[in-house]
């Protein structure tokens, strides 16, 4: 599960939260939260100046069982979303959880007013209830997925009587013409690949074709970009 959520700019935190009892928090006393958003903000922005390095997405912390996850703000400057989670919650979900925590707090606070921010953090405490229900969402739609969504195969038909599954014919696209970079959303090479066919002609079934990948993994992984609001079906 998701421990902590801290949204940092300039390396100081804007807003903290931990999840659930959650007693071992790294954020928990008040200096170490200070001390550890300009540490991780420091470290992060130190891997965005090197061009072949990338930003970091990813850390293990090694004398516990929890990753911390990272997401950019691409359209503030040295804005960063933090969460850490343990060995039990996906690297991809937590980052579309960061990503719909990022859309939030943009939406409800704005730019401007982020940019200008005087010190006081009572004044994004509002979003705490906001937060929560992202995080409830995301987990109804994180179930919903897994107990539904990739059992087209299960019956009792012969193979040859089998249906073939609609999303097979199902044409990914982009709903955004801004430039993404999919290692800031996603995990692993295949990942990649698939968001790298995606062009609104190939189908799910000809993506795995090419890729040599089977269609219902290609097909979660576009499930996995609709819920960041990337694409969609046609």
């Amino acid at each position: 599960m998701i421990r902590d959520l801290v949204i940092i700019k300039d390396g100081v935190p804007l807003l903290s939260k931990k999840f659930g009892n959650n007693e071992k928090s790294v954020f928990a006393q008040e200096n170490d939260l200070i001390m550890l958003s300009g540490f991780f903000s420091a470290l992060n922005s130190f891997g965005n100046q090197f061009k072949n390095l990338g930003s970091i997405s990813e850390l293990k912390l090694s004398n516990s069982n929890l990753k911390l996850s990272f997401l950019n703000d691409i359209n503030i400057q040295n804005m960063v979303y933090l969460a850490t989670f343990d060995e039990n919650s996906n690297s991809v979900d937590v980052k579309r959880f960061l990503y719909n925590v990022s859309r939030g707090f943009s939406k409800k606070f704005g730019a401007e007013q982020i940019i200008k921010w005087a010190g006081r953090r009572e004044v994004f405490e509002s979003f705490e209830d906001i937060v929560e229900d992202i995080l409830e969402d995301d987990e109804k739609d994180y179930d919903n997925y897994n107990n539904n969504e990739l059992i087209p195969f299960l019956g009792t038909e012969s193979n040859s009587d089998q249906k073939i599954p609609d999303f097979y014919d199902y044409k990914p696209y982009f709903k955004t013409s801004r430039k993404i970079n999919p290692e800031h959303y996603l995990t692993g090479e295949s990942a990649y690949n698939v968001f790298n066919q995606i062009d609104g002609r190939k189908s799910i079934s000809q993506i795995a074709d090419q890729l040599d990948m089977e269609k219902e993994r290609v097909y979660a992984i576009c499930k996995n970009l609709i819920k960041f609001g990337f694409i969609s079906f046609s």
